[in-house]
């Protein structure tokens, strides 16, 4: 693009040292504005240079008030007395160790009733020698090793041995000889107990323990069988589902299926059986402790 001649000014530029001379042609309104230019430049090098002072000041600053503060902390510190160490007896603090295992293991088999539908024990009060005239001749360490020890064999019992309800609900059916539901004029041998309940409601189990049967298992419909210790079986018929496997270990309060009405069933019910050495038990028994 050509300019007007009127609007374009030639610039010479004379090299001393070499003798030469170069030419330069630039708008003429550049020319006009150069001034205007290098005031721009020059202020804008007197902001910035204002700028970075006054941080400068700002960063000394707050430095200053930085170590300030840091000698005051000191200085509060150094005036705060040391705390002085409670000096407790070495059987006292064995005896507070012993009463902490023993209200953590309480609150553990708590744990475990509560998920059976039954009422814990209380840890308000924990101690006593139970009367035994003895025990008044142990010392506290003593006392207290012999009351955890049981306590753990107690929990280890209370987590394998079924108790409590796999279903929260009322009774249809009783352990013992009963009315053939199928027949009315023939009796028959009910080996468990009939929870109510409807399609689809949970069914868990009542100990920790392993799942050795899932399956169609003849009348009782889709069935889970599990073992615990002690050689306890707790056996959950007619379910419309299975949710767990062959193997698996499974906790008291867990989920293993659901309620149904599969193979020899005339509605909906949860039947529930405990078999200790391979034998059905009255599960009555173990639905409470006080039973």
């Amino acid at each position: 693009m050509k300019f007007k001649p009127s609007g374009i000014s030639t610039v010479i530029i004379v090299d001393k040292t070499k003798g030469a001379s170069k030419t330069l042609q630039v708008k003429t309104k550049h020319i006009s504005r150069f001034k205007h230019y290098v005031v721009s430049v020059l202020g804008l090098i007197v902001i910035l240079s204002g700028t970075i002072f006054y941080l400068n000041s700002q960063n000394k600053q707050q430095e200053i008030e930085k170590a300030q503060l840091q000698a005051q902390i000191t200085k509060l510190k150094n005036a705060i007395p040391p705390p002085v160490p409670a000096v407790k007896a070495p059987a006292e603090n064995k005896a507070q160790t012993y009463i902490q295992e023993i209200e953590g293991k309480l609150q553990t088999i708590n744990s475990y009733l509560r998920k059976r539908g039954l009422k814990g024990f209380s840890t308000k009060s924990v101690g006593g020698n139970g009367g035994d005239v003895e025990a008044s001749k142990l010392s506290d360490e003593e006392k207290y090793s012999l009351y955890d020890d049981y306590l753990s064999r107690f929990l280890t019992a209370v987590a394998f041995t079924p108790m409590g309800y796999p279903r929260i609900s009322s009774l249809t059916s009783y352990f013992g000889y009963r009315s053939d539901p199928f027949d009315a004029g023939h009796a028959e041998f009910h080996p468990g107990i009939d929870f109510k309940g409807e399609r689809g409601d949970a069914a868990k189990c009542t100990a920790n323990g392993k799942v050795v049967f899932t399956g169609w298992f003849g009348g009782y419909g889709n069935c889970v069988r599990i073992q615990h210790k002690n050689n306890f079986e707790t056996l959950y018929g007619h379910l419309s589902k299975i949710v767990v496997k062959v193997g698996q270990e499974v906790i008291a309060g867990e989920k293993i299926g659901e309620i149904g009405s599969t193979g020899r069933s005339t509605g909906n019910h949860l039947h529930y059986e405990v078999r200790k050495n391979g034998k059905p038990v009255n599960p009555i028994s173990y639905l409470s402790l006080n039973n």
